[in-house]
């Protein structure tokens, strides 16, 4: 059986390894990415990293910091934070991008960080972008941050690995953003959810680099842990047109004469000349094939406040939905062609931003902003009334200028729309393309730049058998915990997101102490929740619990208030593994999901359920009578749990091999 291309990167990238394995989907592994990535949070890491006992970075060429998400505050408070980030770089050697340079995952992909089949790691969830250039983009955690900072490595398990094929040709007008609101939107039963997506087919050769960016960009959003473009002549050209930029002596970040970033034309035919190693065989295997004819995509938009739930122009047009804030920004779309798409939106229709409409505009960077510019796109869209803000996330993590306020009604070219997320919780916000966006923002409501007529959707699906692995028992190792008893607390929604557990005005606070952190879980989700809450109780979730943000806070904030444990019916990868990563146990149970469901009458949004045991040696849960099996925690696990998490772990090693 041949491999997928996601799994010959893991492959590459496994430290440790035996001459001639191959890693397989489901595997757990040691990984040495090519780069890691942080932002703001590295102020965040920092600590974590001293707090390991690490004194120097194993490779000082691995680490990457690019500041962009509360670049606006310039209170002095984060000047010095962001003082003190530059400082360790410096000291360190490690390469730094500063405030204004661009938004970090353009930034990793600009200045040549990202490599066709690389393994690029970030602090951040829509690291899933680095797969628009065939490279393994995925998320990690902080605390993984701070174990590779100190040993090169940290740990990861082989995600299950879907293939999407899409078909033909995108028709006029329609773009990137239009594909993924249309893939979350049609797929929206958690047919990827936790995935690596590997897209395929003839029409991937038809889609540009920028709309490969925006697709996988946003496969974060779909449930996935990555999204990964093929190696192809859209790659080439993207990367050859890069290589002049490379030889800037003046390039930020740079050490020396030479970067640690960029490449050659001569590393680009090499690659070319072997992409075999860089493309999945022809007799891999996929747990499940997803199928999307592009020219039966339409443009819609996603909301109000859900990813997933996706609308019709034409329809909205119906609606007449009156808007009061526009926002052209974030890494998903606010690169060059998008705000050519919107600066041209402007001159077909004309005139001004609709008067009660504020419109937001941020590019993706410093030199995305220069060459739109030099096009009159950027005068052209200021022009019309547009509101200009520096290089940076802002609106769309909640930060800075023009958040969203009660009541009010917003279209945005972002990636998440979560309740609160970008302002006040009591706010609606919907999700579109940048021509929408512009065609929204001079027409005071929401509207497609042009007639579409709606027409079905081409679309497959296709799964794999389905092989269960019965229940098993597992030796429980001295200081684990061998049962747990007390409350559920079930909490009946899907795709609960880190917003709902964890606000993020909360997220850069780095000077909360625990017992705030707990006195603040779930406020934007449920603010009764603090009020029902016993110490004690089990946390009884639904699918996808811990969806959306890599903050970890949504996982420790819960372990600081006492709860022993949490079990959905799944969970986001990510949040899985900050959980984990920070001494916090979780594991799902789909069939108590569903028995609380058909037992619980109550439907508030938390809801006090029966007493729960779990036995972690038999791995099975009883409650009202009935018992409910679990997949076994494995010794990887148990062993997080009793060092008290990856950072104590990683301690202990350190200082056995001192």
């Amino acid at each position: 059986m041949g491999l997928t291309l996601v799994e010959k990167i893991a492959t590459r990238h496994s430290d440790g390894l035996a001459p001639g394995t191959q890693v397989r989907s489901g595997d757990f592994v040691s990984i040495r990415p090519r780069h890691v990535m942080t932002h703001d949070n590295t102020g965040a890491v920092i600590p974590k990293f001293k707090q390991i006992g690490a004194t120097s970075i194993a490779d000082p060429a691995q680490p990457v910091f690019a500041i962009d998400h509360d670049i606006q505050n310039v209170t002095p408070k984060n000047l010095e934070k962001y003082a003190n980030i530059e400082a360790f770089a410096r000291k360190h050697g490690i390469d730094f991008y500063p405030a204004g340079t661009g938004i970090s995952h353009q930034v990793m992909v600009e200045q040549g960080y990202v490599v066709p089949g690389a393994l690029v790691v970030a602090s951040d969830s829509h690291s899933n972008l680095y797969g628009a250039a065939a490279a393994l983009g995925t998320p990690v955690v902080r605390t993984d941050a701070a174990s590779i900072w100190a040993t090169g490595v940290t740990w990861w398990q082989v995600p299950k690995i879907a293939k999407v094929v899409l078909k033909g040709t995108l028709s006029p007008g329609v773009v990137g953003k239009d594909v993924i609101i249309a893939l979350c939107g049609l797929f929206n039963k958690d047919e990827v959810l936790n995935h690596a997506v590997e897209f395929l087919g003839d029409g991937v050769a038809n889609l540009p680099m920028s709309a490969r960016m925006t697709i996988a960009n946003m496969t974060t959003e779909w449930g996935a842990l990555a999204g990964v473009f093929p190696f192809d002549e859209v790659t080439v050209n993207y990367l050859r047109s890069r290589v002049p930029e490379f030889t800037n002596p003046k390039r930020p970040g740079t050490r020396g004469p030479k970067s640690r970033a960029g490449y050659t034309d001569g590393d680009i035919d090499a690659w070319w000349k072997n992409r075999s190693e860089i493309s999945a065989d022809a007799d891999a295997e996929y747990a499940i094939e997803l199928e999307l004819d592009l020219a039966t995509v339409v443009p819609h938009v996603s909301g109000p406040n859900e990813v997933k739930t996706m609308v019709s122009l034409p329809e909205m047009e119906r609606k007449h939905v009156t808007i009061q804030k526009a926002y052209l920004l974030s890494c998903v779309n606010a690169r060059f062609e998008d705000l050519h798409d919107a600066a041209e939106v402007v001159r077909t229709k004309g005139g001004h931003v609709a008067d009660g409409v504020e419109f937001y505009l941020a590019p993706a960077s410093a030199e995305v902003q220069a060459r739109s510019e030099s096009t009159g796109d950027w005068q052209t869209l200021i022009g019309a009334g547009a509101i200009p803000l520096p290089p940076g996330c802002g609106a769309c993590i909640g930060l800075g200028r023009g958040l969203v306020q009660k009541g009010e009604i917003a279209i945005s070219a972002t990636n998440r729309n979560f309740k609160g997320r970008m302002g006040d919780r009591d706010a609606y916000v919907y999700l579109g393309s940048p021509a929408v966006v512009a065609a929204s923002a001079l027409a005071g409501f929401i509207c497609a730049p042009k007639h579409f007529t709606e027409r079905a959707a081409g679309t497959a699906v296709r799964r794999a058998e389905k092989k269960s692995k019965p229940p098993g028992s597992v030796e429980i190792m001295t200081g684990f915990p061998p049962s747990v008893r007390g409350r559920v607390l079930f909490i009946d929604k899907d795709n609960l997101n880190t917003d709902g557990i964890y606000g993020s005005k909360h997220t850069y606070r780095d000077d909360m102490t625990p017992e705030e952190m707990a006195a603040v879980t779930f406020e934007n989700y449920d603010p009764n929740f603090n009020r029902l809450y016993q110490k004690g109780d089990v946390v009884v979730g639904g699918l996808n619990f811990g969806s959306g943000s890599s903050r970890e806070q949504a996982a420790t904030a819960l372990k600081f208030k006492g709860i022993p444990c949490v079990i959905a019916g799944s969970f986001s990868e990510t949040y899985k593994r900050n959980a984990f990563n920070n001494g916090f146990v979780v594991f799902e149970c789909p069939e108590l999901v569903t028995h609380l469901r058909d037992t619980l009458n109550d439907r508030a949004p938390t809801m006090v359920g029966p007493e729960i045991t779990i036995d972690y040696a038999k791995s099975t849960l009883t409650v009202d009578g009935k018992s409910f099996p679990f997949p076994p925690l494995s010794p990887a696990a148990q062993e997080l749990i009793v060092a008290g998490g990856a950072e104590k772990l990683v301690a202990s090693r350190l200082r056995a091999k001192a």
